[in-house]
């Protein structure tokens, strides 16, 4: 006898979070907590991976920021042009090095003037309305559509009023591995402190076919081994 939609569901999630649970923000080193620093990095972390080029190397690029000394907004905004294209490149993003380091020096100028270097700031600005949140971001110069959803995705559980975020990239993974493709049915599946990693793990499943043939392989090996004891 089949298992439960439900059941099958649970088994899912499980062993995509097993494999892929991990936050952008943990991969980039950033301990994100509800203060100005992390945030700030989140942001820059959210631009970097919303440009044409590889997860892995956006993450890197922004550890290699962090570690130029890059970690508030502003650091980032007095940095010379010549010091920030220098740690995109260590990061080996080097593609669009020169505009973005315009970019995240505009960025920083932004934060800093409009928020005073503190993005909690924006969230009030925004009074809870998730999509004016969304339209302030993309006043960030560098963040655009997919930038803002990558930012909220990683900050909803640190700003729990945005949870689930889980937008329409999520939404294809979930799709994609057989899930319900409804951020409430989705949330339900998950603690509420998983969400973050549910959303990046999602993300993955909608770029990385491997991600979804593993899980899938995962999930047919357990309906084995439970219809196999059942016997």
């Amino acid at each position: 006898m089949a298992r439960p939609v439900n059941a099958v569901n649970g088994t899912t999630v499980r062993s995509l979070l097993d494999r892929e649970g991990r936050t952008y923000a943990e991969e980039a080193g950033i301990r994100l907590k509800d203060t100005p620093q992390p945030l700030y990095q989140v942001l820059v972390l959210a631009h970097l991976l919303s440009a044409r080029i590889r997860a892995g190397t956006a993450v890197a690029a922004a550890r290699a920021l962090f570690d130029a000394g890059l970690r508030d907004a502003r650091h980032m905004r007095d940095a010379t042009w010549q010091r920030r294209v220098d740690a995109l490149g260590e990061g080996g993003y080097r593609r669009y090095d020169e505009r973005t380091s315009t970019q995240l020096g505009e960025a920083a100028g932004l934060v800093l003037d409009t928020y005073g270097g503190d993005l909690r700031r924006m969230r009030d600005r925004a009074g809870g309305d998730v999509d004016a949140l969304r339209g302030l971001l993309r006043e960030v110069p560098g963040i655009g559509p997919a930038g803002a959803d990558i930012f909220l995705r990683e900050v909803q559980g640190v700003w729990p009023d945005l949870a689930p975020y889980l937008d329409r990239k999520t939404l294809d993974g979930a799709r994609r591995l057989g899930l319900p493709a409804d951020p409430e049915e989705l949330a339900r599946l998950v603690g509420k402190e998983e969400l973050p990693a549910l959303a990046a793990a999602l993300v993955r499943a909608a770029l990385d076919e491997q991600v979804v043939d593993e899980v899938v392989g995962d999930v047919r090996e357990t309906d084995d081994e439970t219809q196999g004891g059942s016997g």
